[in-house]
C-alpha cells in the first residue's frame, strides 16, 4: 500500500468528528455508476451517526495526511435495519452469527494501492476480536457478508470502462448468493424521489484463517 496512506479504525463517539468529511466523500464516490446516488449531506450525517451509536460497529478510514480519502463501514447484522436482516432470517441464518460489511468508498486517485484489501482485512479482524470478546453479545461468528447493487448487464448508463468488483470480492473469499436478496431505497440521479434498488448478498464462511 502507498506509504502516504494511513489506515485508522474508529469506533463509537470517536467517529463523530469525521462524519462531515466522510459524508461528503460518500456522496462524491456513490454518485458514480453503479450507485448513481443523488446524495444529501444531512441524510448521510444521520446515517453515519448510527455507526457511532451501534454496538460493535467500526469505520475504517484511509487518510492522506489529515484528509479522509476513503472509508469502510461494518457492524454486527443484529445492528442493521430490517431490510438487510430479512433475507438471512428467511434462509435460516442467525443474525447474531453474521457480521455485516457495509459500504466502502475510495477516491479514484487512490485506487490500486491496496486500500480496498486493507478495508476487508481490518473489518474482518474487528469482527474476529468482537466475537472473541467476553463482553460481546455477538457470536459465535459464522459468516461475513455484504450487499451490492444489481444493475442490468445492458444498462445504458454503464460507462464503457466500468469494471465490476466481482473478481476482487471473490479473491477475498466471498461468493455471490443469488437467493439472498433485498432492496434498499435511495434517490439516484434523474429521480425526484427515492426508489427501491435490488441488492444481492455476498457471503464468506468465517474461519481462523480469514
Amino acid at each position: 500500500m502507498n506509504d502516504e496512506i494511513r489506515i485508522a479504525c474508529v469506533t463509537g463517539a470517536d467517529l463523530d468528528r469525521f462524519i462531515p468529511e466522510v459524508a461528503r466523500l460518500r456522496i462524491t464516490v456513490f454518485r458514480d455508476y453503479p450507485y448513481l446516488y443523488d446524495g444529501d449531506l444531512d441524510y448521510e450525517a444521520r446515517y453515519l451517526r448510527t455507526y457511532s451509536q451501534a454496538h460493535g460497529s467500526v469505520v475504517v478510514l484511509a487518510l492522506d495526511g489529515e484528509r479522509v480519502i476513503g472509508a469502510s463501514t461494518a457492524l454486527p447484522l443484529t445492528e442493521e435495519t430490517d431490510p438487510f436482516k430479512a433475507p438471512f432470517l428467511a434462509h435460516g441464518y442467525d443474525p447474531a452469527q453474521v457480521f455485516y460489511l457495509g459500504e466502502s468508498v475510495l477516491l479514484p486517485d487512490y485506487r490500486g494501492h491496496g486500500v480496498g484489501v486493507r478495508f476487508f482485512t481490518e473489518r474482518e479482524q474487528h469482527a474476529r476480536a468482537l466475537a472473541a470478546s467476553s463482553n460481546s453479545a455477538f457470536g459465535p461468528l459464522r459468516w461475513l457478508t455484504f450487499c451490492a447493487v444489481e444493475r442490468p448487464a445492458d444498462d445504458p448508463r454503464r460507462p464503457p470502462d466500468y469494471i465490476p468488483l466481482d473478481a476482487f470480492w471473490r479473491k477475498r473469499g466471498y461468493t455471490r448468493q443469488p437467493g439472498l436478496r433485498t432492496e434498499f431505497s435511495w434517490k439516484e440521479l434523474g429521480e425526484t424521489v427515492e426508489s427501491p434498488k435490488p441488492m444481492v448478498c455476498w457471503l464468506k464462511e468465517f474461519s481462523d484463517h480469514n
